[in-house]
């Protein structure tokens, strides 16, 4: 009988609401009152939820799935960008 590793434990689960950078028009020249009007709408509000994997001065990091070997891509979100993070695991645990 195979034995599987056990996922550590020690992540908190987060949701994490962001601003997110974006970009706008085509490779070569765009109309510039389109982009004058595109400046002025707001950058999109991203919602993550996953593992807290890493907290610095300068970003976070959240990993969606975990292995005991393995794991999802890692998102990096530059606090900067941050409007709200929210601990979604009791007791720091998840």
């Amino acid at each position: 009988m195979s034995r599987q590793k056990k996922v550590p434990t020690v992540y908190k689960v987060v949701q994490v609401e962001w601003l997110d950078a974006e970009e706008n028009g085509d490779i070569g020249w765009n109309d510039l009152k389109k982009q004058l009007a595109y400046a002025k709408k707001p950058c999109p509000l991203m919602k993550t939820v996953g593992y807290l994997v890493y907290e610095g001065e300068e970003h976070i990091a959240v990993l969606s799935t975990i292995g005991p070997d393995e794991a999802s891509s890692l998102e990096k979100i530059p606090r900067g960008f941050i409007k709200s993070l929210t601990i979604l695991s009791p007791d720091n645990k998840t």
